[in-house]
């Protein structure tokens, strides 16, 4: 199975979230107009809405705010790109340009913001505060995991359960909620909406760990968005982590020097002790690892075609 064979399981709802998408992002005012219409070219996969529809499906059915929340979603997620983009400073995102090369991270950060400020007007609309609560929730924590990571920018003794504390954070979060609040505008029972709430945690710990890997050992032509970044302001990630343990402590010096210098001579370098070392394997292998704990909070839940899309779409991760 691929992604867009779980999109066609529910290709129906996925459009109605669209429609609903494009219809709150639209802006009387052509300039701005014009911003939204870029990003909204660059949608990806629509993940965090993917998994609100199946882990309502999988908890008995879809209603009415499934495809609120699931827009609203989407929203803040398109919200964090565009900040991360002027963070990291970003030429490609999806294979175009970044809102913030084209025109300078002023317009890109008070774009986010519209973003945000666009999801929670929609989000306004749902009856249910609950739901409301739970997705500021998550984006608070979204936003302390982004500062978490700029404050350990250049800190090269971090430690594996702080890294893993971070992402799931910035970026496990919104996934977990999106498994949360599907189960639970389902009338799902509250263990329910606690099983598939972990299940997106363990699964978005694992997507970001690959996405770490992707950004140390990919190829831009084929992720789509510039790669390197991670190394280049200053971030250590779960291959580095792994290998600044295992080195020895001549190693670590010139390993350390790489880390402080930045050149592309330096990242070839990195890149290469790190496959040499095994902590790209490592790294993978913790993914794979949180994949199989996400599989089995599923255990408990009724057997069905949304059980089985959410069990193979974690494997499409690693």
């Amino acid at each position: 199975m691929n992604m867009l064979q779980a999109y066609d399981c529910i290709m129906t709802e996925m459009e109605e979230v669209r429609e609903l998408f494009d219809r709150e992002l639209l802006c009387d005012i052509p300039l701005i107009s014009d911003l939204l219409d870029h990003i909204n070219k660059f949608r990806g996969k629509m993940l965090r809405p993917m998994l609100v529809l199946l882990s309502g499906q999988v908890c008995g059915g879809l209603q009415p705010p499934h495809r609120v929340i699931a827009a609203v979603l989407e929203m803040v997620h398109m919200a964090t790109l565009v900040h991360d983009d002027v963070l990291d400073e970003t030429e490609i995102r999806r294979r175009g340009k970044t809102i913030h090369s084209l025109h300078g991270n002023e317009t890109a950060v008070m774009l986010g913001d519209l973003l945000i400020s666009r999801a929670f007007h929609l989000c306004s609309s749902l009856d249910h505060p609950g739901f409301s609560r739970r997705i500021a929730a998550a984006a608070n924590t979204v936003c302390e995991g982004e500062l978490m990571q700029l404050l350990y920018r250049d800190y090269y003794d971090l430690e594996e359960q702080r890294y893993l504390d971070i992402i799931s954070r910035k970026t496990a979060a919104l996934i977990s909620c999106s498994c949360y609040l599907g189960a639970q505008a389902a009338d799902a029972e509250e263990p329910v909406c606690q099983n598939l709430a972990a299940y997106g945690t363990h699964l978005g710990i694992a997507f970001q760990i690959m996405d770490d890997v992707v950004d140390l050992t990919g190829k831009e032509t084929q992720a789509g968005k510039t790669l390197g970044t991670d190394f280049q302001k200053g971030k250590i990630t779960l291959p580095g982590i792994h290998l600044l343990r295992i080195c020895s402590p001549e190693q670590k010096r010139t390993i350390l020097t790489w880390l402080d210098r930045r050149t592309p001579q330096d990242y070839q370098e990195y890149g290469k002790i790190l496959h040499e070392s095994g902590s790209i394997d490592y790294a993978r292998q913790r993914a794979k690892h949180y994949i199989e704990q996400a599989q089995q909070e599923l255990a408990s839940l009724p057997a069905g075609e949304a059980h089985k899309l959410l069990m193979e779409l974690a494997e499409l991760v690693v």
